[in-house]
């Protein structure tokens, strides 16, 4: 078809974390490759790992990753609605980039209307610059008791006019009533709109499975677009990366480059924010690390990492209540490191204050931290977004920032510089360290900083040190780019050798083929 490809797919899932966003960044690839001007898009996200745009905004690191297989630095236009949940019952709405209050699952629903008005607006936009619009829908179409106010699945589909690809894991059992259940419970309007399906991470003999696919499309009237194979090595910038996590050890780790390895335990916090920061150190041969959620795996470890967090008042009362905190203490004062990002960098200041009430509740305005840093951190109302620059231990370093946390008080030593004045992506003007260091003891409210290759090494090598670890050398060579590149271009490959690319074109430019029949019961098949 040459490069006059234009038109626009939704890819939906009969799960949450059933191969969405890899199969999104996979066809967003490919077509790349094929000379085709792509975007993604992601009506809307929930989720608590997020990245800062050059537009300076907020949007889900998955649609980052998408944009990243696009060519594209990241826009707030990929992902115009955010939900970064603060509790079980309560998230944070970010729209365009900003937030936009809190609300409760109930009191969301009033808000859908005008919210689909935005991600219409913004897929509109994005349809008239770019040839090619691959959306990812959110959870699942089949959530038939959230139909009517749906702005990211079905409800986005019919008001964009757009065909829709259902994807399935069969690493999950019952694949095949999967997709046929997530077709039938939908009314046939939404059901015209499914042109195909496509599954994702099989292992075994595809012709084993081959008699299902044909009953499937007997039963539906459907093809069976591809079968994507399962590929252990696909776990960097997972939409959820801690479902990467195959007991507990995160990533696929290589044998180190010296004779000795490093453990790194990363504290699984409940509200856990950009986990996808752990992601670099995994990168590294010779260093295995484990998210932990309790005292006896810090035991082992040689550095210990706390992440950032959505509620970090709650995530600290938590690391108290179930005794990792005193694991965490412990391990510090027997000199061995300490690592803190954003949340987890201000818990281990001595005080953390919440006057505006930004994580909510009375309980939470006032605590006291860890004491490892001597430091306290005061919430502004609001949130600050950056992309910082600077050095660190010499080396040159980039990150970003999302947080309402400020340093209002560091006796430490600095542990970042920035090359210049400040200038925000949003929030008020800073002028409060980036960084801390006391011994063993760092923390940083920077996301990404382990992603610089230099940084990462001199921090392994101190942890090295530090822990009498003589015999683990850092691998010379890792690139934390090179391996994101690498896994986007195999997520491209995938695509091209395992889907039926030239039925998907047709799919993208024609939408769904008019005739398909409607699902109208179970086994007793399907009627026109």
């Amino acid at each position: 078809m040459g490069n006059d490809l234009r038109g626009a797919l939704l890819v939906a899932g009969t799960t949450s974390d059933a191969g969405k966003s890899a199969l999104v960044a996979g066809i967003c690839r490919w077509l790349v490759r094929r000379g085709v001007a792509v975007a993604p898009f992601k009506a809307q996200n929930m989720s608590n790992n997020s990245v800062v745009t050059t537009d300076g905004g907020e949007i889900g690191r998955a649609q980052a990753m998408q944009a990243h297989a696009c060519g594209l630095e990241p826009s707030v236009a990929f992902n115009p609605v955010l939900l970064k949940p603060g509790s079980d019952r309560s998230s944070q709405v970010v729209v365009r980039g900003r937030v936009d209050g809190t609300v409760s699952a109930r009191s969301y629903y009033a808000r859908k209307a005008a919210l689909l008005d935005v991600v219409g607006a913004e897929l509109a936009g994005l349809r008239e610059r770019y040839d090619v619009v691959v959306c990812e829908g959110a959870g699942s179409p089949a959530e038939i008791n959230l139909r009517g106010s749906d702005i990211a699945n079905m409800g986005l589909a019919q008001a964009a006019g757009l065909p829709v690809v259902v994807v399935g894991d069969i690493d999950r059992g019952g694949v095949l009533a999967h997709l046929f259940g997530t077709l039938a419970v939908l009314d046939a309007a939404d059901q015209a709109r499914i042109a195909g399906f496509v599954i994702n991470k099989f292992r075994g003999d595809l012709s084993l499975l081959t008699p299902g696919l044909d009953r499937l499309r007997d039963l539906t009237g459907r093809p069976t677009l591809g079968v994507v194979p399962w590929v252990e090595n696909l776990w960097l910038d997972a939409e959820d990366s801690l479902s990467a996590v195959a007991d507990g050890v995160l990533g696929r780790p290589a044998p180190p480059h010296g004779s000795q390895w490093l453990r790194v335990a990363v504290v699984r916090l409940p509200r856990i924010s950009n986990a996808t920061d752990a992601e670099a150190l995994a990168c590294e041969p010779g260093v295995a690390v484990r998210y932990v959620t309790e005292p006896s795996r810090l035991l082992d470890a040689d550095l210990v990492v706390l992440p950032g967090s959505k509620a970090t008042a709650a995530d600290l009362a938590w690391l108290r209540r179930t005794g990792l905190a005193d694991a965490v203490l412990a391990h510090a004062r027997g000199g061995r490191p300490v690592l803190g990002i954003c949340g987890g960098y201000q818990m281990l200041g001595r005080r953390i204050a919440d006057p505006h009430g930004v994580e909510g509740g009375v309980e939470a305005r006032d605590v006291e931290g860890l004491g490892l840093l001597d430091l306290e951190v005061a919430f502004d109302a609001e949130k600050h977004l950056g992309n910082p620059t600077g050095t660190a231990w010499g080396e040159q370093v980039r990150g970003y920032e999302i947080h309402h946390g400020r340093v209002v008080r560091s006796g430490d030593p600095p542990l970042l510089h920035t090359a210049g004045p400040r200038e925000p992506a949003a929030g008020p003007v800073r002028a409060d360290p980036e960084g801390s260091e006391a011994g063993a003891v760092i923390g940083t409210h920077w996301h990404g900083l382990l992603e610089n290759d230099g940084f990462r090494r001199a921090l392994l090598r101190r942890v090295a040190e530090q822990t009498g670890r003589s015999g683990f050398e850092p691998a010379p060579a890792t690139s934390f780019a090179a391996d994101r590149d690498a896994q986007v271009d195999l997520l491209g490959d995938l695509v091209e050798e395992h889907i039926d690319t030239r039925a998907l074109e047709h799919v993208i430019s024609h939408g769904a083929p008019l005739d398909l029949p409607v699902v109208t019961s179970g086994l007793a098949g399907s009627s026109r």
